[in-house]
């Protein structure tokens, strides 16, 4: 995906989500992150937004202090908060080069991370506010397969050891997405993830729509939603990251 397709998704599901949180209820919990409600949700990506809109448009080299602000009382200064957020923020990324260095979290830093992550994750809280409003929203295909590659070369834990144990392997397949949409993970010998973009046999395979799958990796929804070919029980740890 290029700059503009990550803008142009950050504008829509920014904006759709706080409709959507609007429609709900704003005690209703959300599936997802079930220590949320529906405003916490809303104030979470107002000052997430806000956040990444303050290292891209100060340019800054290290994390901002004083982070974050302090939340608003009332619920509609909350949406209030968020919604100039969702505003700001587009606005910072298009006024910036995506390879100007800032400070970021991940090995990568650089604005380009900045556009991706933001559009990745106000895409998947979409979803958990439409759901909460009652509303089964899906990702575009290609949208919800980069972030499934973003996933797993990003957000995967620095030991995936109990996870996946050594010398097993699980692979993802797209089956929606004209180009790419396939990856083989395994783990070296200190338990770290090895990412490959490539179509091999596996111990476990999930396939699915690209939305399915992301939402099985970020742990919205079971591996009911997809296909699960070879070891299923190895699939269900690799996806809940889980040891036992």
């Amino acid at each position: 995906m290029e700059t503009d397709d990550y803008l142009d998704a950050l504008r829509r599901d920014a904006g759709a989500l706080l409709s959507a949180a609007r429609a709900a209820d704003p005690t209703t919990q959300i599936a997802g992150c079930p220590e949320w409600s529906t405003i916490d949700l809303v104030w979470h990506i107002g000052v997430v937004h806000r956040f990444w809109c303050t290292v891209v448009a100060e340019r800054l080299q290290e994390r901002p202090a004083e982070w974050p602000p302090e939340r608003p009382a009332a619920d509609l200064d909350v949406f209030a908060f968020a919604e100039e957020s969702a505003t700001l923020l587009p606005a910072a990324l298009a006024g910036a080069d995506p390879s100007e260095i800032v400070w970021t979290w991940a090995p990568r830093k650089d604005v380009g991370f900045v556009q991706r992550r933001m559009a990745q994750e106000t895409a998947v809280h979409r979803v958990d506010a439409e759901r909460a409003a009652g509303v089964d929203h899906r990702l575009d295909a290609e949208l919800a397969a980069d972030g499934i590659d973003e996933f797993l070369t990003l957000m995967l834990p620095a030991d995936i050891g109990g996870a996946l144990p050594e010398g097993t392997s699980v692979h993802l397949h797209c089956t929606d997405t004209d180009r790419g949409g396939e990856w083989t993970v395994t783990r070296d010998s200190t338990g770290a993830p090895v990412v490959a973009a490539d179509h091999t046999k596996a111990d476990t395979a999930l396939r699915g729509s690209a939305h399915d799958l992301l939402m099985v990796l970020w742990q919205r929804d079971d591996l009911g939603h997809v296909e699960v070919l070879g070891d299923r029980e190895l699939a269900g740890r690799f996806v809940a990251l889980d040891d036992a």
